[in-house]
């Protein structure tokens, strides 16, 4: 995978997560692999489409979820409900919206799928054959798994 289609979501979700948690997240160790797979309790799903296509996924445990969000709407929140999902859907589209910025300026035109939000316990996801480049960000409230998976359409 080209760091030129990593890069811009890793900048993205430290630039999001900085403005709306108000901390400067840190970056865990980078690791490869063969396809994009999460077990994480709550994902935020994104797809890519254009002339780079594939998935984002941010994956989080529901306690890290639900500290996100009581960050994000400025109350806390006992339960992840519609509310709470909601904030987490709208991190996802934050961070992939501000990708794609990054990536229209390097001259890749893209799109983006609405964010879906994947939650429960034991829930294990993979997608296309695509590698995947996992990222794990660390913030006060939780680790949070940037897990990029894109490649140039064909």
């Amino acid at each position: 995978m080209k760091v030129e289609y990593v890069n811009p979501f890793v900048a993205a979700s430290f630039s999001v997560l900085e403005s709306c948690l108000g901390e400067v997240p840190t970056k865990g160790q980078l690791s490869m692999r063969p396809s994009v797979f999460t077990s994480h309790q709550c994902n935020i799903i994104t797809g890519v489409t254009g002339m780079i296509e594939g998935q984002v996924i941010y994956g989080m445990s529901l306690i890290t979820a639900d500290k996100v969000a009581s960050k994000m709407i400025g109350e806390t929140i006992h339960t992840f409900d519609q509310v709470a999902a909601s904030a987490i859907a709208e991190l996802g589209n934050m961070i992939t919206g501000n990708a794609m910025s990054h990536l229209s300026s390097a001259g890749f035109v893209c799109d983006i799928t609405p964010p879906t939000i994947i939650r429960g316990t034991n829930v294990k996801l993979s997608t296309l054959s695509i590698p995947a480049l996992v990222i794990p960000i660390c913030t006060e409230q939780g680790d949070i798994e940037l897990t990029v998976s894109l490649q140039e359409r064909k």
